[in-house]
């Protein structure tokens, strides 16, 4: 067995030991999972997203309170809080992300749902496969709402070579699916092929201790090259492997 075929088999049986519902318990996908409706799913999946560094224990509790702010009703809350509501969140923080930018994310989702009909559709591009594209189009509208200098930094630029690690984490809960229940699949105007991978310091570490990722810099010229390496082991659904990756490198496996 070459080494390709080595790796491969690895990854494919830690994908199977990691990609299921206990995977969740201690994940900040348990809190999209609170939700059964597809704009509630998709809204506190974004937001829990982008608030996804630091320790998972103060991401998950943070999130919550969020979704405690919007009555447990995302979209509702986003289609149709008034600037007066805006009030409750102004003591809301997750490390870096402020009130501020707490404020300004609701008001952008509104306008993302009210003119651009729905999160979905701002990320899609008819006939162009490309999902750094789709990245950078969701970026651009994300932003056409008057805002703080200061809230870009928490949406990943692609078009300054930044990795996108949540949003590509965002990505593959909305686009992937299988029978594990882990991530949603819910948005089928994107394929699990497009999807790059969600690089983070224990999937890069793991990916260059097997030798599927050789760039030194956590860039998305890294999650590119690995992405592509993966397809090498499924080009129809390259991402799934994040879990086996994720997995060895939490539990410290490799």
């Amino acid at each position: 067995m070459n080494k390709l075929k080595k790796i491969k088999s690895l990854l494919d049986k830690k994908y199977l030991e990691f990609n299921n519902t206990n995977f969740i318990k201690n994940d900040p996908i348990q809190i999209p999972k609170l939700f059964s409706k597809k704009n509630d799913i998709e809204i506190s999946a974004f937001l829990t997203s982008t608030i996804a560094w630091g320790q998972r224990v103060t991401i998950i509790n943070n999130a919550k309170k969020l979704m405690n702010l919007m009555d447990n009703a995302p979209y509702d809350f986003i289609i149709n809080h008034k600037p007066k509501d805006l009030k409750r969140f102004l003591h809301f923080k997750h490390r870096t992300f402020t009130p501020d930018d707490c404020i300004f994310f609701i008001t952008s989702l509104q306008n993302i749902y009210k003119n651009h009909n729905g999160l979905e559709n701002t990320f899609f591009i008819k006939d162009n496969k490309n999902i750094i594209d789709s990245i950078a189009q969701f970026r651009d509208i994300f932003f056409e709402t008057p805002h703080l200098k200061r809230s870009q930094k928490h949406i990943s630029n692609v078009k300054k070579n930044s990795a996108a690690k949540r949003i590509n984490m965002f990505l593959r809960w909305m686009v992937r699916s299988d029978n594990n229940n882990v991530d949603f699949g819910i948005w089928k105007k994107i394929s699990p092929s497009q999807l790059l991978l969600p690089l983070d310091i224990h999937t890069s570490t793991v990916s260059r201790k097997l030798g599927i990722l050789t760039r030194k810099q956590n860039d998305l010229k890294a999650v590119i090259e690995l992405t592509d390496n993966l397809k090498l082991f499924d080009k129809k659904d390259p991402v799934k492997y994040d879990f086996a990756l994720f997995g060895l490198g939490v539990s410290k496996q490799i």
